[in-house]
């Protein structure tokens, strides 16, 4: 994987993990704010809020703060956003109004935002063909395990009062050692063996970004409720279940690279969304709360292949000269799309019920790849 020492690799993959499992240590703790802010009307409508307006934050100010980073330095860039990540991200130990605590969350999303663009962009920088769709796929795959501690530690937490699981992101204040001592933006980028493979045009990439977290943000956003208020299982269990998707996911994202030398980055699109519409359709199915054990991981593991390969298609086709400003709209596309998720699907989930809700996208999502193959007459 090139001349890169394993102390700045650690500490890549430790940056990749505080911004993708950002939001997921707290999923558990949101069915309870409804026992707490009891006079609050459409707390669980709030509550889905406080996953995803850090995803509203990263997604107006993505673009913007990649030009930012681009003249300030990565480096500086991470050690600033980590210092707010645990400041901001813990505010939920005290903060005592929902509307204050929403506003932390706005406020932490830029952190994130900063340190999933200067992620990328390094990756692009450090690595590239096949080392670099081996390594996206150790990153994720270590995000996911990340995500495993993140999720029990926060169910865990959670059970025994719902603000303790805010004390998971003090973690960055851990990890600023790491960036000042192993992080260096001024390493010699590796330039790509063919240039004419670049193509300034990514919005098509974009948008398939924003679909996809459109789509996998059902996940964290809905499973918790159906686990939790529907099934009437504990927030261990759901972190449990949610976890093991995350174990899952890590396989998928490993699986990547192998996937990635048969097959063009559509066409693992389409594989990858095709897996995720079976694991929506088994989980609506679902009578007994201990399956989820058995159908989250099918979600996890469409997942994986997914979120690598959007990234990996991305960095492809950036050119190096652009790179950190090309993150900087992948990431608003995928955190657009995490933003939205709640709010397009809740007439939904409101109208058919949490559980066959799944069922429906699952379908919706079987019947589009179908449609897609058919028309762009995919060789798989």
């Amino acid at each position: 994987m090139h001349a890169i020492s394993k102390l700045t690799i650690l500490t890549l993959l430790l940056i990749a993990m505080t911004t993708m499992m950002s939001n997921v240590a707290i999923v558990t703790t949101l069915p309870h704010l409804k026992e707490y802010f009891t006079n609050i009307d459409n707390i669980e409508f709030f509550s889905r809020m406080m996953i995803t307006l850090p995803s509203l934050a990263i997604a107006i100010l993505a673009p913007f703060l990649g030009h930012l980073i681009h003249k300030a330095g990565k480096k500086k860039a991470a050690i600033f956003a980590l210092l707010f990540f645990s400041i901001t991200g813990s505010a939920g130990l005290y903060l005592q109004t929902i509307e204050l605590l929403l506003f932390s969350r706005f406020v932490f999303g830029i952190t994130v935002a900063i340190l999933m663009i200067v992620s990328t962009s390094l990756v692009g920088d450090y690595f590239h063909g096949e080392a670099r769709h081996k390594f996206m796929g150790l990153q994720s795959a270590f995000v996911a395990v990340g995500g495993v501690f993140f999720v029990l530690g926060g169910g865990l937490l959670s059970d025994i009062y719902w603000r303790y699981s805010f004390g998971i992101y003090l973690i960055g204040f851990i990890l600023i050692p790491f960036v000042v001592k192993f992080l260096d933006d001024k390493t010699k980028i590796v330039h790509e063996e063919r240039e004419d493979n670049f193509n300034s045009n990514l919005l098509g990439i974009y948008f398939l970004a924003f679909f996809l977290m459109l789509i996998f943000y059902i996940l964290p956003t809905q499973i918790p409720f159906l686990i939790i208020n529907h099934f009437g299982a504990s927030s261990t269990i759901a972190g449990g279940i949610i976890s093991l998707a995350f174990v899952s996911n890590a396989l998928g994202a490993l699986t990547f690279s192998k996937l990635k030398k048969k097959y063009s980055f559509a066409t693992l699109y389409l594989i990858g969304m095709a897996i995720i519409s079976v694991g929506f359709i088994l989980i609506g199915l679902v009578r007994n709360v201990n399956l989820f054990f058995f159908t989250s991981p099918i979600l996890g593991f469409g997942g994986g292949i997914l979120m690598t390969n959007i990234a990996a298609w991305m960095l492809s086709r950036a050119h190096h000269t652009k790179r950190v400003k090309s993150s900087g709209y992948l990431t608003s596309s995928l955190f657009l799309g995490q933003f939205f998720s709640p709010i397009v699907f809740h007439p939904l989930v409101s109208y058919f019920g949490v559980q066959d809700f799944f069922i429906v996208v699952g379908v919706f999502l079987i019947f589009l790849v179908f449609l897609v193959y058919l028309r762009v007459k995919i060789l798989l």
